[in-house]
């Protein structure tokens, strides 16, 4: 992984206005509904670039995580079933994708359509409430241990969670995913304002596609031009990178 050349803040921080974050958030759980609504039979079983789930398993995952945040009970309750798990986000998806397994496909969409307008609530409940204090435990982004705010989590994570398993699935099931300048290109211009920010180094980046744009700083920087979509997968840890999209940004 590429090293930082500059001091990296303490806690890392979101820096979507409030209202943004709400209405990526609001718009992208309807995106993936609208996804989850166009599968055909077969498509439930397709394997995805996360190598244990398969589109039902990472459908579940979504569920469980919206499920969670709608209600302070759902925050203590499944993070009480993680620690019991052993702790952390592997144990935490776990048991997520273990309660919704026993679903079928249209109870879980149905069930997600249901809880996804309280998820949004309740993300801005508890970020206006705990946003700004720090989680209890360390991050692992690509080999490197950070501190969050609740904050980030609840209105920048969370939604680039879906929105990066909405392409997974998309290109599991061989589907053009939904994009649109005015939703996934704010999205992704804040993944690049904080891939930047990590790296701390000059470039020139041009995104292609609906969700894309340009970007550069500093002169003599490596020159990148590659699709949107692809550009955030190599970010998170899926496919093959080099050079400064080696840098990784969580998901």
């Amino acid at each position: 992984m590429t090293a930082s050349t500059t001091a990296r803040p303490a806690v890392r921080r979101g820096a979507l206005e409030r209202s943004t974050a709400v209405r990526l958030a609001a718009t992208e759980y309807g995106r993936f509904e609208e996804l989850l609504r166009s599968l055909d039979p077969s498509d439930w079983a397709r394997p995805t670039d996360c190598p244990a789930w398969d589109v039902r398993a990472m459908a579940g995952h979504v569920l469980g995580m919206a499920e969670m945040v709608a209600s302070v009970r759902g925050v203590v309750g499944q993070n009480a079933a993680a620690s019991r798990a052993g702790g952390g986000i592997d144990a935490l998806t776990a048991v997520q994708v273990r309660r919704t397994a026993a679903l079928s496909a249209e109870e879980l969409v149905e069930r997600f359509a249901a809880v996804a307008p309280r998820a949004v609530r309740g993300r801005r409940r508890l970020s206006g409430v705990i946003g700004g204090l720090t989680l209890p435990e360390d991050q692992d982004v690509g080999g490197r241990v950070e501190r969050w705010r609740f904050g980030f989590l609840f209105d920048v994570v969370l939604t680039r969670d879906v929105w990066m398993h909405r392409m997974d699935i998309a290109r599991a099931t061989g589907r053009q995913p939904h994009l649109a300048p005015e939703h996934d290109a704010v999205l992704v211009a804040d993944v690049v304002a904080e891939w930047a920010d990590r790296h701390g180094r000059p470039y020139r980046l041009a995104l292609t596609g609906p969700a894309g744009g340009s970007w550069s700083s500093g002169a003599g920087g490596e020159e990148l031009e590659l699709d949107a979509v692809e550009f955030c997968r190599l970010l998170s840890g899926r496919g093959d990178a080099a050079g400064l999209l080696s840098q990784q940004v969580p998901f």
